[in-house]
């Protein structure tokens, strides 16, 4: 399938400032801001825009943490479910109502241009709601809502309900004025899987800040040595990280069972496992596996201390299961330096290109097998580190992809001036 080419530059009839500002209404159906995953491109995402002077307001559940340089209105709390939500729940439903009665309010309260709305909670919501009030809905395709709920073992693909929520999951892909998608493959799952129209889809990949997420060398060597002291890091191991979620469908379990099977090889590799939910249960896992004294568990790591905590490793691993989901967490290390092991899958290799180290997909062995591939090879690994940030930094800056969404608003806001974007245009166009 060939890449939808369309987007900005070539004008006609009608003639519109370039730099028209516009007032967005982000959708987020989820506990933003919770320093992972879809959280970190709604937030890269607002601050793009921001910098350049458009009005970004955030509509999202009670819970979260509240950002200083962000407008985020939260909905009213439930009080039998205080906690973070984290994928597929039956108490979404309540929290997704309460967000559709927020945002009706808003739109009631204040103008917008356009709808911006994230997962598909957020597009239903978007679509019923800007139909109403007639503003143009974007939708950021972020994964398959089904294959999602069944990644979490929350719906079975042989079950009664999956028929109508595949359903409801195609009216809602082939009904916004436009879809971001954040890979090629989700481009292919849209038009191939849900029947949308190519012309409907933007590329819109998962980008970083490479300023920010930058190379082991330009951090305080002192800083670095007591953020090791403090996890209890020997100065003389390598160390493996990962930064995510923690879960069945993102590879943890796969990622313990390696770490057994590396540790009785080598003594000296720690795996530095930043993230959540359920660290109580993989704790138990790793302490089956006999590798507890290997695997220091941090929990939730603020974004914004994740650059320091990724600078103390050798090498980061990436064992996402998910066919259809992004893998933004890949471009976090890639602008640090770090060569990356993943598992095989269309996303991770859309990401890392030819500079990427890929073991069997679901496969615990051939995971260890990468891992001390690279573990044993330390020039390898400072040539694939230093080609991995090149590719970043060339292709996956975020200030490449907010001009594409304005772009993408100007499109749809304005349906007087038809929008081309050639496909020299944008730097990940070429995808190899």
């Amino acid at each position: 399938m060939k890449t939808s080419q369309r987007r900005v530059t070539e004008k006609t009839q009608i003639e519109e400032p370039a730099e028209r500002l516009f007032r967005v209404l982000m959708i987020a159906p989820t506990s933003f801001f919770a320093d992972y995953g879809c959280h970190v491109r709604i937030l890269e995402e607002a601050r793009a825009l921001q910098r350049l002077g458009h009005k970004v307001t955030i509509v999202t559940y009670h819970n979260g943490r509240d950002l200083a340089d962000l407008d985020i209105q939260r909905t009213l709390p439930i009080p039998w479910r205080q906690h973070y939500e984290v994928g597929s729940s039956r108490h979404k439903i309540a929290f997704d109502g309460l967000l559709g009665l927020k945002t009706i309010s808003l739109l009631m309260r204040r103008r917008f241009d356009v709808i911006h709305a994230h997962l598909h909670e957020g597009a239903l919501i978007g679509l019923v709601f800007g139909r109403l009030f007639g503003i143009p809905v974007l939708f950021d395709f972020q994964g398959s809502l089904t294959e999602e709920m069944i990644d979490h073992k929350f719906l079975r693909r042989d079950g009664l309900a999956y028929g109508p929520l595949r359903r409801l999951e195609r009216w809602i892909d082939q009904t916004p004025s436009l879809i971001f998608t954040s890979s090629s493959n989700a481009e292919r799952v849209l038009v191939e899987d849900f029947q949308c129209k190519p012309e409907q889809i933007c590329p819109l990949p998962d980008c970083v800040d490479t300023q920010i997420f930058r190379p082991a060398a330009g951090f305080d060597p002192g800083q670095l040595t007591s953020l090791r002291q403090q996890l209890g890091i020997p100065e003389e191991a390598r160390i493996i990280v990962y930064l995510g979620l923690l879960a069945e469908y993102q590879g943890t379990g796969h990622l313990l069972e390696a770490m057994a099977k590396i540790r009785a090889l080598h003594n000296d590799v720690y795996l530095l496992l930043m993230g959540f939910p359920g660290i109580d249960h993989y704790r138990r896992i790793a302490d089956a596996l006999g590798v507890t004294d290997r695997v220091i568990f941090t929990g939730r790591v603020p974004y914004e201390d994740a650059p320091q905590f990724l600078a103390l490793g050798d090498i980061a691993v990436a064992p996402k299961l998910s066919l259809t989901e992004g893998a933004g967490k890949l471009l976090n290390y890639m602008a640090m330096a770090l060569p990356t092991v993943a598992f095989d899958t269309p996303v991770a290799h859309e990401y890392l290109g030819t500079s990427g180290v890929f073991a069997e997909r679901g496969d615990a062995a051939s995971l260890a097998e990468k891992l001390l591939m690279l573990l044993d090879d330390q020039e390898k690994r400072q040539v694939l580190g230093y080609s991995l940030r090149q590719r970043a930094v060339e292709r996956f800056e975020w200030r490449y992809a907010a001009h594409t969404i304005v772009q993408a608003y100007q499109q749809i806001v304005m349906p007087g001036v038809r929008e081309t974007v050639q496909q020299s245009d944008v730097p990940w166009a070429d995808r190899a």
